[in-house]
């Protein structure tokens, strides 16, 4: 590999149209798992596949899902159908605690339609029993999962889209919180982070992208830094913004209509920005909208699991790892380990101790993650690693305590 290049990745808020999407996805999610355990239904027994669309003050819900009753109604034929009224109260919060109070797009007066219906019986049949008889169910589709480490931030992830994700978390709280005129930014946002690499390690940031909504119809790009400058030195006080270093602060001019008003969005569209910035392979799946049946997601967190746990063990400086499943069946095909050069041990061995250490089967890893509840709602914007994990259980899978039983496996000294 090149010790020295420049390498960028990009972030966006969680007023950008698709994370407004994912957003309302996964509290649709929390929402399913919340009314689970308070009218006493097996978490286990919870399924979503939820997909949310957004576009000028219109909102709208679809997929698949099993309900608690609680989240049900007789029609007049007295059937049970679902009841759209919590699904759209918990979409218009969603829009509320993002910001959105525009013409074009308010959480008060946008038009939702709920259109979930129940999942299908074929799918269902294979993700309730494993087909290998290796676990209690099978994993929820068939697919390829990465996850990844490396020791560039101190959270274990790269650079660049560490750097992105603070950018864009001190502007939005400076926005919600009212800093300034740091309060007359919109919820719309985009950031992008060029990192120069010197022997393999960050040395400086090369270039800043920021295009941010403002309020303001008479603010410029030039009034637009002004207020933005502070927040991005805040967020760069670990990593020496470079002499030469090129700014790009909303290039376009003026940015006042945004969110789904100005370009519409869809769950599931910003995967390299939850994941690795592209500093790691992405299998394709998305998170968002999903229970941890489906192993596009539950999968995905329990490989950034590993990952971290081998480079915070000391095992190498970079891990990447495979994960794959087949539809219906409990165990991965396959786990593949490449610490890029950089391992104290074999990639082959840490495959094996990998195995030992963790259940790698749906209900494995949603058991030893701890992923049946409603903590999905907070991963929707700025990425789903790098995260610290939540006294609720939320980002459980940035935790470090697979260190010493990796260790362990490998018979590697503590």
């Amino acid at each position: 590999m090149r010790s020295s290049y420049l390498f960028t990745s990009e972030s966006v808020a969680e007023g950008h149209p698709d994370k407004v999407c994912d957003r309302i996805s996964d509290e649709i999610v929390d929402l399913i798992y919340r009314e689970a355990a308070k009218t006493g239904v097996d978490p286990w027994s919870v399924r979503i596949a939820c997909e949310t669309l957004a576009t000028t003050n219109r909102v709208i819900i679809a997929g698949e899902v099993r309900l608690p009753p609680s989240l049900m109604k007789k029609d007049k034929n007295g059937n049970e159908v679902i009841n759209p009224s919590k699904f759209k109260a918990a979409a218009r919060k969603a829009i509320r605690d993002i910001g959105y109070e525009q013409d074009g797009f308010h959480w008060k007066t946008a038009k939702i339609d709920v259109l979930l219906h129940s999942q299908s019986a074929d799918i269902a049949q294979g993700v309730d029993n494993a087909a290998d008889q290796q676990g209690d169910e099978g994993a929820g589709d068939q697919g390829i999962m990465f996850g990844y480490a490396c020791r560039e931030t101190s959270e274990l992830m790269p650079a660049p889209l560490y750097y992105a994700h603070r950018i864009l978390q001190l502007l939005a709280a400076a926005r919600k919180k009212g800093e300034g005129e740091a309060a007359r930014l919109g919820p719309d946002a985009k950031s992008q982070v060029t990192v120069r690499y010197v022997d393999g390690k960050p040395a400086d940031v090369a270039s800043i992208v920021l295009s941010t909504q403002h309020l303001d119809p008479e603010w410029d790009s030039a009034k637009v830094r002004t207020v933005v400058e502070p927040y991005i030195r805040e967020a760069f006080s670990d990593l020496k913004i470079a002499d030469d270093c090129v700014w790009y602060i909303n290039p376009t001019g003026k940015f006042v209509i945004g969110g789904p008003d100005g370009d519409a969005g869809l769950t599931g569209r910003k995967i390299i920005v939850d994941t690795y910035g592209g500093a790691a392979p992405h299998g394709g799946g998305a998170f968002s909208g999903k229970d941890t049946t489906k192993v596009d997601r539950s999968a995905a967190y329990a490989a950034r699991y590993l990952a971290k746990n081998v480079v915070a063990a000391g095992l190498a400086d970079r891990c990447t790892i495979q994960l794959s499943y087949a539809i219906g069946v409990a165990q991965p095909l396959s786990v593949y380990v490449d610490l890029h050069g950089t391992g104290r041990i074999a990639a082959e061995q840490v495959e094996a101790a990998i195995r030992q250490v963790m259940d790698l089967s749906p209900s494995g890893i949603r058991r030893h993650l701890d992923l049946n509840r409603p903590i999905y709602a907070k991963t929707a914007a700025y990425g789903h690693f790098g995260r610290k994990a939540g006294r609720d259980g939320a980002f459980s899978w940035e935790r470090l305590d697979l260190v010493r039983p990796l260790k362990e496996a490998l018979k590697v000294a503590a």
